[in-house]
């Protein structure tokens, strides 16, 4: 795998720690601007919000510019918006920092697997995205247990200034180890990218991902009450826990990279389906400390197996203009975020248990299911019309042949 790939997953990184060390400190930035905690949760919203609107209009307003100046450029905004949020002075600055931040994600996610791909031959494509998202996997592991360690004890603002660090040194990388020829600027342009969006099998695969991750963070969003409530852990246990969801998600995310280059579709389904089963297990498995601690890592690694197929079936559907489409499905990744927890949070508001938002997530991985065997479908269907199309063509010319 080419070198380059880490400059990448070193951007991931850093968006993956920015993104999630927000959570562990909602306490310390209420405290430190005279928030509520509940007021300071917005600053999460903000950045989700980003998120979803940056990824389509940071891609269409770069459709023409050479790929690793995109990437470039995109790393400098997002070293700006957490530069900015260490040195909000008030709440409403830390809201529209938070906000600035989260424009690049998508973006740089979406161009960042259209460069990892073309770095690659064919056969390895949806191991170079997992290789990019490795960076992402493992900001759960290792770069939010420490940025919140830091911002607990140095300040929140020290974490914003050390994620901006981050940004800097994936600056560097990516100036240093993007190759200019593989990185060129498209030749299709804004319109040719808008056109991606008309195709249904790109919607289908946009609603897949909504769909699949959108269980995933039915129950994650709540899985600290399931884990204190319902297997018995103490809060401070917690993180540990997380961790080891972490370590779950980078073990799916390398395994369905492998899997996916040789059936993209088969680990797609493989996938959303043993997210049904960990997610309909959880139930039993939140009954002892040891099974829960196994969910947690199950649940990690489910999700992440369908990561790389989900974004390489978008980009092959969306072929001719992949950037926008790639871009696209890291702001359905965002809804799903932000669908999945309120889907789980009416199970819990209707009393049906704690653990009541994991049966909620295993019927919308089933509904993920349900669309991607439309999706497949609707592709069969297709290549039984470009057969017939091909036959009827080829059919005239033999016969003129045989005339002659």
């Amino acid at each position: 795998m080419p070198l380059a790939l880490l400059a990448l997953a070193v951007g991931a990184f850093g968006i993956g720690t920015t993104e999630f060390v927000i959570m562990g400190l909602l306490p310390d930035v209420a405290d430190d601007l005279h928030i509520s905690i509940p007021t300071a949760g917005h600053l999460v919203s903000a950045y989700a919000l980003g998120v979803v609107i940056g990824a389509p209009l940071l891609a269409a307003l770069t459709a023409r510019m050479p790929r690793r100046t995109v990437l470039i450029s995109l790393m400098a905004l997002f070293v700006a918006g957490n530069a900015l949020s260490a040195l909000a002075p008030g709440y409403d600055s830390l809201l529209a920092a938070r906000f600035l931040s989260g424009l690049p994600h998508g973006a740089f996610f979406g161009v960042g697997a259209v460069v990892a791909t073309a770095m690659v031959p064919p056969e390895r494509k949806a191991r170079s995205v997992s290789l990019m998202f490795l960076g992402l996997t493992v900001a759960n592991v290792v770069g939010v247990p420490v940025a919140t360690l830091m911002g607990q004890h140095l300040g929140w603002r020290a974490t914003f200034l050390g994620v901006s660090a981050i940004g800097l040194a994936a600056i560097a990388s990516l100036a240093l180890l993007i190759p200019r020829d593989r990185a060129a600027a498209p030749t299709t342009g804004l319109r040719g990218e808008l056109a991606a969006l008309r195709s249904l099998p790109v919607w289908l695969a946009l609603g897949t991902t909504v769909a699949g991750f959108g269980a995933l963070f039915a129950a994650y969003s709540y899985v600290t009450p399931m884990l204190t409530d319902s297997a018995g852990f103490a809060e401070g246990s917690v993180t540990v826990l997380l961790a080891l969801f972490g370590v779950g998600a980078t073990a799916g995310n390398l395994l369905g990279g492998r899997l996916a280059d040789h059936s993209m579709r088969g680990t797609l389904f493989g996938g959303l389906a043993s997210m049904v089963a960990a997610l309909l297990l959880f139930p039993v498995l939140m009954r002892a400390e040891w099974s829960a601690a196994l969910a947690v890592a199950l649940l990690g690694m489910a999700a992440f197996v369908t990561g790389s197929p989900l974004q390489l079936m978008v980009m092959e559907k969306a072929a001719a203009a992949p950037s926008l489409a790639s871009s696209a499905n890291q702001a359905a990744f965002n809804l799903a975020n932000a669908g999945g927890a309120w889907i789980g949070g009416l199970a819990l508001a209707a009393g049906f248990g704690v653990t009541s938002p994991a049966v909620a997530g295993a019927a919308l991985a089933v509904l993920g299911l349900g669309v991607a065997s439309a999706a497949y479908l609707v592709d069969r269907r297709r290549e039984v019309v470009s057969v017939g199309r091909v036959i009827v063509a080829h059919v005239p010319e033999q016969a003129g042949a045989l005339q002659h």
